[in-house]
C-alpha cells in the first residue's frame, strides 16, 4: 500500500518507531540531496552509495577480514561488492533471502563452485545459479556478519530500514549457536550515514555493530558499544503480521523447528 512506512509492521514503542522513522529520512535527503545515491536512489532501502568498492576494499584489508572463513552477508546492493570480495578471497558465503521468505532463509555460496563470476553470483537475480538454499541448523558458525545500515552511530548503534529482518537474522544465528560474543559485526556505509554516539534511537532487539567502515577510514566501535541482545527471537515485539509473513517464525512458534 503507498504510503506506508517500511515499519509499518513493527511492534514497540510508537515514539521509538516515529523517532527511528525521522532519522531515516533525515539520512535518506542527505544522501539524495548529496549526490551519492546509486539507482534505485536513496529512500525506503538500505541505499547503494558512490565508494561502496573503496569501502568494501577497506574492510578487506582489515586483519578481522583476513580470519574471517565464513561471512553472513545482507543481500542489499550497497554491500554486493563485499559479498563479491569474499568470494573472491575463498570465503564461504553466506546471504540472506531477501526478507526471510523461504522456509529455509540463507543462501549457501561456495567459492569453489559457482557457475558465474563472483559479481554476478552475489546479485540476487543471479543467486540461486550458485548458490543453494540451507535452513539455519545447515548453517556452520560465522566469523563475520557483515550488515546493512540507513546510519549508524559512531558507538555503533544501528538503525536499518525499518523491516526488522538483520535483527531477526542476528536473533535466529545467536540461537542457533553460529553467532557468539566474539563474532565480528561489520558495515560499510558513505560519511553521511555516519552519526554521533548517542544520537542513534534504539531499542533492546536492535544489533549493534563493531566495525564501521566508509570509503574514508574504520570507526572500531568495540569497547563503547552496548551489549549484543539475548535472548532469542522477542516474540513480544513482533506483530501477527510479521510472523505471517516470515515461515520460519511461524514454525519456530508452533514448535515444529527447534530454536
Amino acid at each position: 500500500m503507498a504510503g506506508r512506512r517500511h515499519d509499518h509492521d513493527a511492534g514497540g514503542d510508537p515514539e521509538l518507531l516515529a523517532a527511528k522513522a525521522a532519522l531515516r529520512d533525515e539520512v535518506w535527503t542527505a544522501l539524495a540531496e548529496g549526490g551519492v545515491a546509486r539507482f534505485p536512489g536513496a529512500r525506503n532501502r538500505i541505499s547503494n552509495f558512490r565508494g561502496a568498492e573503496a569501502a568494501a576494499q577497506r574492510l578487506r584489508e582489515t586483519p578481522e577480514w583476513e580470519r574471517a572463513g565464513h561471512v553472513k552477508s545482507n543481500p542489499d546492493s550497497a554491500q554486493l561488492p563485499v559479498r563479491q570480495r569474499a568470494l573472491e578471497d575463498g570465503k564461504t558465503l553466506y546471504m540472506a533471502v531477501p526478507k526471510l521468505a523461504e522456509p529455509d532463509p540463507f543462501f549457501l555460496l561456495d567459492p569453489d563452485h559457482l557457475a558465474d563470476p563472483p559479481r554476478r553470483a552475489v546479485s540476487i537475480s543471479n543467486a540461486t545459479r550458485s548458490a543453494r538454499r540451507v535452513a539455519v541448523a545447515d548453517l556452520s558458525p560465522v566469523d563475520l556478519v557483515v550488515t546493512g545500515c540507513v546510519a549508524v552511530g559512531e558507538d555503533g548503534a544501528r538503525l536499518g530500514k525499518g523491516g526488522g529482518f538483520a535483527d531477526l537474522e542476528f536473533a535466529l544465528a545467536a540461537a542457533a549457536g553460529l553467532i557468539g560474543p566474539d563474532t565480528v559485526v561489520v558495515t560499510t556505509v558513505h560519511e553521511l550515514q555516519v552519526r554521533p554516539a548517542g544520537t542513534i534511537p534504539t531499542a533492546a532487539h536492535d544489533a549493534p555493530v563493531d566495525l564501521i567502515v566508509t570509503p574514508e577510514r574504520i570507526i572500531d566501535c568495540r569497547g563503547r558499544r552496548a551489549e549484543r541482545p539475548g535472548g532469542g527471537i522477542r516474540w513480544s515485539e513482533l506483530t501477527e503480521e510479521k510472523i505471517a509473513a516470515i515461515p520460519l517464525l511461524q514454525k519456530l512458534r508452533e514448535g515444529t523447528m527447534g530454536p
